[in-house]
């Protein structure tokens, strides 16, 4: 299989509701953020991160720090899919169709 297959490379897909009534809540949910940021996550709405990953091998580190990043409360999903189909993804502001623009897209180094 070709090695930048768009069937190969994978995306992260971050998607959580965390609890912001407290000042300690509200510290947790920006300190999960600031960590998954930290691990090249980008924000694609609020509350929804994407990662850009070159293989499933790849994508599985990163969803094993994002889980070890957990916060005590509050929702997380954790969604793999291919770049084939992050491709098709249909992103509307105001009922406008928009360009998705692939966020975080990173150079592989041999």
């Amino acid at each position: 299989m070709d090695r930048f297959s768009e069937y190969r490379i994978m995306w992260v897909l971050v998607l959580f509701d965390l609890p912001t009534e407290t000042k300690k809540e509200r510290k947790a949910a920006a300190d999960f953020r600031k960590h998954i940021m930290g691990d090249g996550f980008t924000m694609f709405q609020f509350s929804a991160y994407v990662r850009h990953c070159p293989s499933r091998e790849n994508a599985d580190v990163h969803i094993k720090r994002v889980k070890s990043m957990l916060p005590e409360f509050g929702q997380v999903g954790i969604l793999c899919i291919t770049d084939k189909q992050f491709g098709e993804i249909e992103v509307f502001y105001s009922q406008k169709p928009q360009k998705v623009e692939a966020p975080g897209q990173q150079l592989e180094l041999f």
